[in-house]
């Protein structure tokens, strides 16, 4: 017998298919015949121990990004590709390399020859990965029924969210075969066209429905961040909503875009039932009834509501909670993740260097000042009493032009540990509590209590003029905020860059999402919709609609919907839009929802406003005039219809010859 060749035909036959997706052209390669003996052997090894397949699926994990990662170094575009914000540098800026390189999609850098966000490989790795346990998890006689059953579980949501994944990024993608070709298959038959988006979402949700099956419900604090049935259920009620929305359900733009058996790509019929599928998925998460919105109780230090806010206690008003605290504790690392009942599915995340803390701190406070946040954002924040900035109450009145920057003169408190002080300008004033939880504006003090040292770093009063104190350092003059306005989301009171940093959880899901998914399902549904397989009937049913979104609007101290919003699905839908662009901002959510709504092309095509930095300490007057930044090539946005999708890697289409671009790359 010929035993080298007989490990040759062994490679094929495990590794052909991952070929052809991971862009390789031949099994050797991709390993040699003496690595692939060593792997062999290690592989038929895992599953005689449960201690070895447990490992195995951790590792398998390990291939999926840390998320909370959003604008350095990240793995995916979403963070900065968006209409939210920029990055103080070029995507190729001195040594920085490529750590924003997402601002390459917005600044027409893009292509398929770059190297920018290339999960193609290592995310059909994972799946090769999951197969492998879904195929052999019977052989380990060590694992009870009990474990079996979770490591599948885990092993089914993971190959559902590297599909997840990869559909999010690049859209329709090949559905590769559960068990491997066999070693004689033929090349061209071993090529693999890509599936259409329904098919990808059905695929990845029946993955997900197993996972339900079979994962836990709960987790000790030691395995927090290993998937629950929850999370599961969460990823399917996402993608349920993405498929329901116009891009993908009955989108006319990609009619010539099909399979080589004539099949859309991207339907270009409306099946209004998919909002159906929609409201069901996030019903099945609210029936849960283990999840809920963190709050936090109010005290005598946290601001008092206006009067159109409902004073009843939460969830039918916010007499007794202190909405600031109960948003931003999200997010600064001030509770423990397993006390955050809202949390369905969350990793750590990362402080120090490449965090959106070192990005967002001033560089009085070590940090890189290198996010800035755009106008529009800014003005989707209402006023305390729920007004829009642009109609604005007579109690809560939003200052014109020639008042913009004129400060305040008397501090008040939001909540206990944030105050807005005296110097701050009248349009940051008197904004609503997500507003302060989010949000770094001129002259907002940052507290940065870690320090001990001798340095005045703590209670800094941050100023963005061009001779403010957030100035950028010599060696770095590029380093400076344009707009006027950053990020404090992911920074606890005690953070400084040159002190110490709180350990934080990036919630990947959490129950705010379902409940906006929700509503936002219901108001698109036309009549109702009665999910067989559950039993859970939906229906288009106004009441139900303002429970759950009101739910949103108490918890942020906002008074609820209103009957006119009500009263119209047009209304309602921008209300939605507009919740889920303040409730997630910066989180990683808005580069898609601009794209399932189609919205992208109008967002991103707009210029970028922000103050005029400018301005030194004694022009505070001009320092606050809405100025057109777009002189830096950093602030020259351009949107085509091509830019829905990332463009497929070149190396990987040159070695598939049934997978076709993305249209328009």
């Amino acid at each position: 017998m010929n035993t080298k060749y007989t490990f040759k035909a062994l490679l094929c036959s495990m590794f052909i298919w991952a070929g052809v997706s991971l862009g390789l052209s031949s099994c050797e390669s991709y390993l040699d015949v003496d690595s692939y003996f060593y792997d062999q052997t290690n592989i038929d090894s895992i599953f005689q121990s449960k201690v070895r397949v447990n490992e195995y699926i951790n590792g398998i994990a390990t291939k999926l990004p840390n998320e909370s990662k959003l604008f350095t170094e990240s793995s995916f575009p979403f963070g900065m590709a968006s209409d939210e914000c920029f990055a103080s540098w070029p995507e190729d800026y001195g040594d920085s390399g490529n750590r924003h390189s997402a601002m390459a999609l917005l600044l027409g850098n893009e292509t398929p020859q770059s190297a920018h966000y290339n999960n193609w490989v290592t995310f059909y790795q994972g799946i090769r990965k999951a197969n492998i346990v879904l195929t052999r998890i019977n052989e380990c006689k060590e694992l009870s029924d009990m474990e079996r059953r979770d490591y599948t579980g885990r092993a089914y949501f993971l190959r559902g969210y590297f599909y997840f994944s990869l559909l999010r990024q690049y859209g329709p993608v090949p559905i590769v075969p559960d068990k491997p070709f066999d070693a004689d298959t033929p090349s061209e038959e071993a090529s693999v066209e890509r599936n259409t988006y329904d098919e990808c979402v059905d695929y990845i949700c029946n993955d997900m429905e197993k996972a339900s099956e079979f994962l836990q419900e709960t987790r000790t604090q030691q395995f927090q961040n290993i998937p629950t049935k929850g999370a599961a259920l969460a990823v399917i009620s996402r993608l349920r909503l993405y498929a329901a929305s116009p891009w993908y359900n009955g989108n006319n733009r990609y009619t010539d875009w099909k399979t080589s058996d004539g099949r859309n790509y991207i339907s270009p019929t409306n099946d209004n039932s998919k909002w159906g599928k929609a409201a069901v998925a996030a019903k099945r998460v609210i029936n849960m009834d283990k999840y809920k919105l963190y709050t936090t109780a109010r005290t005598e230090r946290t601001q008092k509501l206006p009067t159109n806010i409902p004073q009843e206690s939460y969830p039918n008003g916010a007499g007794n909670i202190d909405p600031y605290a109960s948003y931003k504790t999200l997010f600064d690392g001030s509770v423990n993740a397993e006390l955050i009942p809202e949390y369905i599915y969350y990793c750590d995340a990362i402080t120090g260097g490449d965090s959106p803390q070192w990005l967002a701190t001033p560089t009085a406070l070590g940090g890189a000042n290198g996010i800035n946040l755009c106008m529009d954002l800014i003005d989707s924040y209402k006023m305390i009493d729920g007004y829009d900035i642009h109609h604005s109450s007579a109690n809560y009145p939003y200052p014109d032009a020639s008042h913009a920057g004129d400060p305040i003169d008397i501090a008040y408190r939001v909540s206990d540990g944030y105050t807005v002080n005296g110097n701050v300008a009248k349009v940051d004033a008197y904004r609503e509590p997500r507003f302060y939880a989010t949000i770094g504006y001129n002259h907002c003090i940052w507290p940065g209590t870690s320090y001990v040292g001798n340095d005045p770093v703590t209670n800094v009063e941050v100023t963005y003029y061009s001779d403010g104190n957030a100035g950028p350092l010599p060696e770095y003059p590029d380093n400076y905020n344009r707009t006027g306005y950053t990020l404090r989301k992911y920074i606890n009171q005690e953070d400084n860059m040159k002190g110490s940093s709180r350990a934080k959880t990036f919630a990947v899901f959490r129950y705010a999402e379902i409940l906006l998914n929700y509503v936002e399902a219901l108001n698109e549904l036309e009549g109702s919709y009665t999910d067989e397989a559950t039993g859970i009937t939906v229906t288009h049913d106004m009441e139900e609609i303002k429970k759950y979104f009101n739910m949103i609007r108490y918890r942020a101290g906002m008074p609820g919907i209103t009957d006119a919003e009500l009263n119209s699905r047009d209304d309602m839908r921008e209300a939605i839009k507009l919740e889920r662009k303040v409730e997630f901002a910066l989180e990683g959510l808005r580069y898609h929802d601009l794209r399932r709504w189609g919205d992208a092309d109008a967002a991103y095509n707009t210029k970028i406003i922000g103050w005029n930095t400018k301005a030194r300490v004694n022009n505070r007057t001009g320092f606050y005039t809405r100025t057109i930044w777009d002189s830096e090539r950093i602030q020259k946005r351009v949107f085509t219809q091509k830019m829905y999708f990332f463009p497929i890697p070149q190396t990987t289409l040159d070695h598939n010859a049934k997978l076709v671009q993305n249209p328009g790359w």
